[in-house]
């Protein structure tokens, strides 16, 4: 039967005897047709080259899919842009957006290729800087690891948790009341080194200062653990040996490098005068810290007034010998260290006024009082 192209339509085509023998091989002459074909005769080149253009359509489709995924939207773009993903948005919200706003070539390959590596739960909110010269798989990966935009957060050695709060909420981190919160919590359970800790005091002591990188809405309960964590990294495991074999606590410890932070500068005096105030302790003398009575009237006196030396407060160590109840700020690596390894010396008094003078009597340590103070 021969079909005229040039009249051709899908109709005539259906009733044609033509189509109408194919549900009849027999009528259409099929069945002869290929009874009388040996396919046992095709070649073997000719099943090398359909295997061939098999092989090289398969080629064809996964360097597309590469193309797709591992080539950005425009190599040499400078344009970048800050992107938020909402929280509650996972890879079809996501990919829709990134399409629209221009930053991907195709919402359908980004969502084939979280899906296919298995990152489309792992997608997270917050926000983002992005570009066209990203790939999907850059883009993805910066979603996956989280790798929102960081403020850089930086807490001075010596600040005490009202110092921290007042710059947390100066930077929009958070509340100050929030904080003071959140830093009166027991995190003993997940930290060893506060096992020792009085629970009715707060984490003074140890939110370690150091300059932190935050993600956008962190909260205060996080940025507390972070710290925390910190303060861990810090004290290592030779450090708490040393402890141990002092037979002190790390409370211990960190009250007494909380008071060096307030009261010496240098790590070498820092030393000397740890050595002053264990070397006191033992013999039983009042420690008369200055820092510790300003700590409890929030006053940052150089010197203390006669009445203040008489509050009563566990922290005023003008009134009560010993440690005060807990530490009286965060010190740094440096106090903490000179708390750990005091330096023996024939001083038992000492002035701070910038530079630190130390005296072996207390006869010496009024005259130099009235030198340098007055």
């Amino acid at each position: 039967m021969k079909i005229n192209f040039k009249k051709f339509n899908i109709r005539d085509l259906l009733s044609s005897s033509w189509f109408k023998g194919l549900n009849n091989p027999d009528k259409a002459g099929l069945k002869f047709y290929l009874s009388d074909k040996d396919f046992s005769k095709v070649s073997l080149s000719f099943l090398t080259k359909i295997l061939m253009g098999f092989g090289i359509l398969f080629l064809l489709v996964i360097l597309f899919i590469c193309f797709e995924i591992y080539i950005p939207q425009n190599p040499i773009s400078h344009e970048t842009i800050t992107y938020t993903v909402p929280k509650g948005w996972g890879d079809v919200e996501i990919a829709k957006d990134l399409e629209d706003i221009g930053i991907i070539r195709s919402a359908y390959f980004f969502k084939f290729y979280v899906v296919a590596s298995f990152k489309h739960s792992e997608l997270k909110a917050g926000k983002y800087i992005f570009s066209p010269r990203m790939s999907i798989y850059d883009i993805a990966k910066k979603l996956t690891r989280g790798d929102v935009i960081k403020e850089k957060i930086l807490i001075y050695e010596g600040w005490n948790v009202e110092d921290i709060g007042e710059y947390l909420e100066s930077k929009k981190v958070c509340l100050k009341d929030d904080f003071i919160v959140a830093a009166s919590k027991d995190y003993s359970q997940e930290f060893d080194f506060l096992k020792d800790k009085p629970q009715d005091i707060s984490l003074e002591g140890f939110l370690f200062p150091d300059t932190y990188e935050i993600s956008e809405g962190i909260s205060c309960d996080d940025f507390v653990i972070t710290m925390l964590s910190n303060f861990e990294k810090k004290l290592t495991p030779e450090l708490k040996t040393q402890i141990q074999e002092q037979k002190k606590s790390v409370f211990d410890i960190i009250t007494m490098a909380s008071m060096l932070e307030k009261e010496v500068r240098t790590l070498d005096d820092k030393k000397i005068v740890s050595g002053i105030l264990w070397k006191r302790m033992e013999a039983g003398m009042p420690l008369q810290i200055d820092a510790t009575v300003n700590y409890v009237t929030g006053k940052s006196d150089a010197g203390v007034a006669i009445k203040d030396t008489k509050i009563d407060s566990p922290y005023n160590t003008y009134k009560y010998k010993g440690l005060p109840k807990g530490p009286i700020s965060n010190p740094g690596m440096n106090s903490i260290i000179a708390a750990i390894n005091p330096k023996d010396s024939p001083y038992w008094f000492y002035l701070s006024d910038g530079r630190t003078i130390f005296s072996k009597t207390f006869e010496e340590h009024t005259a130099n009082k009235a030198k340098y103070l007055n």
